[in-house]
């Protein structure tokens, strides 16, 4: 442990004191890094993960301010629906994952007779995720999780991550010092974090281990088994886009009230053509805009004629979400994430 804790001093020392006393109001607290390191050993050791493996995630570990202050400083700024669509359902995105396609044919084929996952949703969640691994993630996950549990904010949660990610690469043979993601820990094609992987990562390509980093096979068959254990249904669409009357209840549009698809119908719902959508017992939800909708109820009111004070407004756009849906937001709970997977999965057929 000593020498550990020299080898962090030196790297604070020469690289880090600025950085550390701006982001905690204080000199770097070596005792604290020493009892997290140590804790490291001794819960590791505790869990039957190999020496050498304890020996390699500690030998050189580094405090990373710029990690800390990513988990600090998340943007409170939120995308309008239409916004976060411009700049994920790109065509740039749709050409690269059409020729994903035609490139990995017979894997997408397994993967499917596998899970049941169609070759284009999991397509759509490999371009959303990492632009078909285009996107390099460039933290180190030892450091990375080592940096937020000294930081303490949610270091249960991320001990975790690291045990896992120990354990991971004890059990594949991997180089744990050359396993990289992003601040928060996902890593790989896919973008699953260590606990995710731990449970739902498969060996796609037969070589008796499992890395969705460097094999896109280990990635995409470890993604189908993730979607296949929310219980995806190949049966069934993801979102339907339709419209409202203007005057819809927007409290109903957040996804979390579910109704039958011949429920919403009575309740004036229409496909984009004006036409009546599917009836049936189908339970699903709506999705839209909200703050989009009360904005142009702000607007239309404002600029309302003061002879009739009646306030012209549009239909409004919004997507019927089926049970997929709401599986999608188990691997990302945002309802935006979730329409983009929809949308860019529709296109990839």
């Amino acid at each position: 442990m000593i020498k550990n804790a020299f080898r962090t001093f030196l790297a604070l020392a020469f690289f880090l004191p600025f950085a550390v006393r701006a982001e905690d109001g204080g000199s770097f607290d070596m005792v604290r890094w020493e009892s997290v390191l140590n804790n490291v050993r001794v819960r590791a050791a505790s869990e039957n993960i190999s020496a050498e493996i304890i020996e390699d995630t500690l030998r050189s570990p580094l405090f990373v301010p710029a990690v800390v202050k990513s988990d600090k400083n998340q943007s409170e700024f939120k995308l309008t629906l239409e916004q976060y669509l411009d700049r994920t359902v790109t065509q740039t995105r749709i050409s690269d994952g059409k020729k994903m396609r035609v490139k990995y044919p017979t894997l997408l084929s397994r993967v499917e007779n596998a899970y049941s996952v169609p070759p284009h949703v999991i397509l759509a969640f490999w371009g959303m995720e990492s632009n078909y691994g285009a996107v390099k993630s460039r933290h180190k996950l030892v450091n990375a999780f080592l940096s937020l549990m000294y930081d303490g904010r949610r270091e249960k949660f991320f001990t975790n991550q690291l045990i896992a990610l120990m354990k991971i690469a004890d059990k594949n043979k991997l180089d744990i010092n050359n396993i990289h993601g992003s601040w928060a820990g996902a890593m790989g094609h896919f973008q699953f974090i260590p606990t995710t992987l731990a449970q739902y990562g498969v060996d796609g390509n037969g070589d008796n281990s499992i890395d969705i980093i460097g094999s896109v096979g280990d990635a995409m068959f470890s993604a189908g088994n993730y979607l296949h254990k929310l219980g995806w249904n190949p049966n069934e669409r993801i979102a339907r886009q339709v419209i409202l009357p203007a005057d819809f209840d927007a409290s109903l549009l957040k996804g979390d009230v579910k109704k039958s698809l011949s429920d919403w119908a009575a309740m004036g719902v229409l496909n984009p053509d004006g036409t009546v959508i599917p009836t049936g017992d189908m339970m699903a939800g709506l999705v839209a805009d909200v703050a989009a909708i009360d904005a142009a109820r702000e607007n239309a009111n404002a600029n309302a004629s003061p002879d009739t004070d009646v306030a012209p407004m549009p239909v409004i756009v919004a997507y019927l979400t089926y049970p997929n849906f709401y599986r999608i937001k188990k691997w990302n709970n945002s309802n935006w994430y979730a329409i983009a997977i929809a949308e860019l999965s529709d296109k990839l057929k």
